[in-house]
């Protein structure tokens, strides 16, 4: 496709928080690279508090349980607007369909093998065709196909000060934090989560070996105050913030922590992005495909052992993003594996 300056650029991306955290620093650059031309990006309303105040871009926020009402509302919003490109970085049917609600002359979606949902219907243009990327060197995709190839790999999510406040009150400077966020989603719970007793024996060894404070952490579902309460019970030494703290709060810990122990999940990426090292926990899932970008050292990569004993199959052999669904793949993880990796890092 020709490339040229676009005079205006419309980001769809709605969710999720570690998606949404991917898709930060291909902002970064498309800023830098146009820096007189207007930003908007269309964001999901929980991901917007903790990235919607990025300096220099304009956020729209989509409420995603509004449904057709809500995308009507939003081409409401942007009526007798236009804007030159809309970058649609989500393949879910939703965002295409809200994508067709934001007047745009060109429309960039994913390479054909990648339009997952029938995206192709819902675009004009398409990015290059990519191997087995990291979801974030996908992501980058679209400022490649307008013609932008360096990358700023740049956050600079703004903390308020209340928020570093309560940051500070946990974590003063002069103690060493370990954040454990022990869940994902509810959908995946039987797939993506350790053992609660083995996050509890990492916890004991953080505080016994290197005097770490220990905050748990998660959200205000069932689930997750749940395994926040029974890591607690069993390591005492551990503080629960299960549903406790806004993702802008969490940010502001993770800033402040030495590092995150978490499966596949928001905030691995979050950690990422605060600059925070993270021994990610993954077994049904392809580290080189979602894990934290820039700790593959520390994570524990089981993956392929995961898949060698449910499908009989290497990372190699399977599709791109191809998960294990056994709900006893995350045991392939032991407690050793993870401490070595924490004492490791606390040498660094």
């Amino acid at each position: 496709m020709p490339v040229s300056k676009p005079r205006s650029l419309c980001v769809l991306r709605l969710s999720a928080i570690g998606d949404v955290c991917h898709t930060v620093p291909v902002v970064r650059t498309l800023q830098a690279a146009f820096p007189t031309v207007p930003l908007t990006w269309v964001i999901g309303r929980t991901e917007a508090t903790l990235v919607g105040d990025l300096d220099g871009v304009e956020f729209i926020t989509f409420d995603k349980r509004s449904g057709l009402r809500g995308m009507r509302a939003l081409g409401r919003e942007l009526a007798g607007r236009r804007f030159d490109v809309v970058l649609q970085m989500q393949v879910a049917i939703r965002a295409s369909i809200l994508g067709a609600f934001i007047p745009a002359g060109r429309r960039l979606g994913f390479d054909r093998a990648r339009a997952h949902d029938f995206q192709w219907l819902f675009t004009n243009e398409r990015i290059a065709a990519g191997g087995r990327q990291h979801v974030m060197d996908a992501l980058f995709g679209f400022a490649e196909a307008l013609g932008v190839h360096e990358r700023l790999l740049r956050w600079d999510i703004p903390v308020a000060a209340d928020d570093e406040a309560f940051a500070r009150g946990l974590v003063s400077d002069d103690t060493s934090a370990l954040v454990i966020s022990p869940c994902s989603s509810q959908r995946t719970r039987n797939f993506r989560n350790w053992r609660v007793e083995r996050y509890a024996a990492v916890a004991d060894h953080a505080w016994r070996r290197h005097r770490m404070r220990v905050l748990v952490t998660g959200g205000p579902t069932q689930l997750e105050r749940e395994y926040g309460a029974a890591l607690v019970a069993a390591c005492p030494h551990a503080t629960d913030l299960t549903g406790r703290t806004t993702l802008k709060q969490l940010y502001a810990l993770l800033r402040r922590a030495r590092a995150l122990v978490g499966p596949d999940s928001g905030p691995v990426h979050m950690a990422t992005a605060a600059g925070t090292p993270v021994i990610g926990l993954y077994a049904t899932s392809n580290p080189a495909r979602t894990g934290p970008y820039f700790s593959s050292e520390w994570t524990v990569d089981r993956y392929a052992d995961a898949l060698a004993r449910e499908r009989g199959t290497t990372p190699d052999e399977v599709e791109w993003g191809g998960r294990v669904r056994s709900p006893d793949a995350m045991d392939l993880i032991t407690v050793d594996e993870v401490t070595v990796r924490l004492d490791r890092l606390m040498e660094t």
